[in-house]
């Protein structure tokens, strides 16, 4: 007995309604797919296997989540997640991965891509084998030649190949028997002027044969040239065939035993290379010391200078009987309010040595960008402008958090106004802005917009190695490192290894900002 069901009308458009989102939704995971499998072909050409690994593991869970009804609450927090993941977690590991490579300038390349270089290149011995040569050309435009030895040895180009011919096959035909070939195949011979007129095309001709190629380098003939480099996969080497030289790979580059090194290299692990250097080799720690001392001076620098200022305006504003206060306050956090980018822009052509208006005010050519110590004070000074209005405001709210009642009583017992302020104002203010001046300590730190506008890091230390100038602060002197200043090309692996260092202080002074502020500290009530 058979049961039959009947699919009314709404029954059937509540399934078709059903029916469209899933299969939207399999149209886009599909795509999504697609372009992941593109990419991951193109990481493994690069042999990035991790990165593979770690796109193709993306995917599939995004593909689970949202074809799983079970996993149906997660997709409120996918999209949050991949984010995270794409703009934190994955440029923290990718960071870390370089910083024990030595990807940069002469390392950009794979090992295989960088053997397959190598084996590329050929040289000229002393006594060539030279070729006099016909060229040819068809209807299509595509060109062969006929080389022939001294010896009378022919030879036709065929694709990039050079092939042993016999020109007394029926197929080369000697139209006015004057012993050259006056067409074959479809192609004919073209005349010295059409030589000329297709030089270029002549001149990128490489024909290889056995261990050699041949190319033109004259008008009138092409020449050998012997295969330079062979790799050899059992021992790992590469065999200089013209001296016999063995160059073994070291840090990622073919080096010999005499220390001679070939180009280019190839990207490599090299463990913990890059911090050892920056400890122990000069050209780079002399450099890196000098940049991180002055960090932290800069950034003690900045924050007591407009600690004090700032701190100084508060007080003063903070004065009942002083009028016109929230005049004098607008106009004071005029500098907080301009974009910082513009505001340095801005000092930097008030202190133009040529043509600023600090120097015509002066009336002295004072270099203030080519001198160190000058370059380091005026960095300070726009600084100090840019700063001191987020003190003075946090200073204010602080200063109206104290019960007035205090000084009262200090007032009374005969305190005078600075054992006032060392007793009770200042202790009580840096209980509420001693994290954030922990916080504006760190934010200095990495202050890289003021250094690369105003000054560039400059100017340069004569006698001092490598990319760092006067002015520079670890995350300036990293971007250097990073991006081919100082002459050093682009060093992405030291520069990586930098930045650890730099996200380890910053951490260190985050956990100083965390303690200060109770940020983990238990709160228990008692009832």
């Amino acid at each position: 007995m058979r049961v039959g069901y009947l699919i009314t009308g709404p029954q059937r458009e509540m399934r078709n309604d059903n029916l469209y989102p899933l299969i939207l939704k399999i149209i886009l995971l599909s795509g999504m797919s697609a372009v992941a499998l593109w990419a991951m072909i193109i990481l493994i050409g690069m042999e990035e296997y991790w990165l593979v690994g770690a796109l193709a593991a993306g995917v599939l869970c995004i593909n689970f989540v949202f074809l799983n009804r079970r996993a149906y609450p997660f997709r409120y927090i996918l999209p949050g997640l991949i984010f995270f993941v794409a703009m934190v977690i994955f440029p923290l590991v990718y960071t870390v991965r370089i910083a024990f490579t030595n990807f940069g300038t002469g390392h950009f390349l794979t090992k295989r891509r960088a053997i397959e270089v190598l084996e590329g290149r050929y040289y000229r011995p002393q006594d060539p084998v030279r070729y006099t040569f016909q060229a040819f050309q068809n209807e299509a435009g595509a060109l062969r030649v006929i080389l022939t030895t001294i010896d009378g040895d022919s030879f036709i180009s065929d694709a990039e190949q050079l092939i042993a011919v016999d020109l007394s096959q029926v197929r080369f035909i000697d139209d006015n028997n004057d012993g050259l070939i006056d067409r074959f195949d479809g192609y004919r011979r073209l005349t010295r002027m059409e030589i000329f007129r297709n030089l270029a095309a002549l001149e990128r001709l490489r024909l290889s044969k056995d261990e050699y190629i041949v190319k033109m380098t004259s008008p009138a003939e092409f020449t050998r040239f012997h295969q330079r480099f062979r790799y050899d996969p059992i021992e790992e080497v590469m065999i200089d065939l013209k001296t016999g030289t063995i160059y073994r790979p070291q840090y990622g580059i073919f080096t010999s035993a005499a220390g001679e090194r070939l180009t280019p290299g190839f990207k490599a692990d090299i463990g913990w290379r890059h911090f050892r250097e920056i400890l122990h080799n000069p050209a780079i720690s002399r450099p890196f010391f000098r940049v991180f001392y002055w960090t932290f001076l800069f950034a003690g620098l900045s924050v007591v200078t407009t600690f004090a200022l700032g701190l100084f305006l508060a007080l003063t504003f903070n004065d009942p009987l002083l009028g016109g206060k929230k005049f004098y306050r607008s106009i004071l956090i005029i500098p907080w309010a301009i974009p910082g980018f513009i505001s340095v822009l801005i000092w930097a052509g008030l202190f133009n040595t040529e043509v600023g208006i600090i120097n015509q005010l002066i009336g002295h050519r004072i270099p203030w960008f080519q001198d160190p110590f000058l370059a380091r004070t005026a960095l300070i000074l726009v600084n100090l402008w840019l700063g001191f209005p987020f003190m003075m405001t946090i200073s204010l709210g602080a200063l109206q958090s104290i019960p007035h009642e205090l000084h009262e009583a200090a007032y009374v017992d005969g305190a005078s106004p600075w054992q006032r302020f060392h007793s009770i104002t200042f202790p009580l203010l840096m209980v509420s802005l001693a994290p954030l001046l922990v916080g504006s300590f760190a934010f200095n730190f990495n202050n890289f917009a003021l250094v690369f506008l105003l000054t560039g890091g400059g100017p340069h230390i004569p006698g001092m190695p490598g990319a760092a100038g006067a002015t520079d602060i670890l995350i300036s002197y990293t971007y250097k490192l990073a991006f081919g200043g100082g002459g050093w090309g682009i060093q992405y692996g030291l520069a990586s290894a930098v930045s650890i260092i730099i996200a380890l202080i910053i951490g260190t002074i985050s956990l100083i900002n965390f303690k200060l502020s109770g940020t983990f500290k238990e709160v228990t009530i008692d009832v």
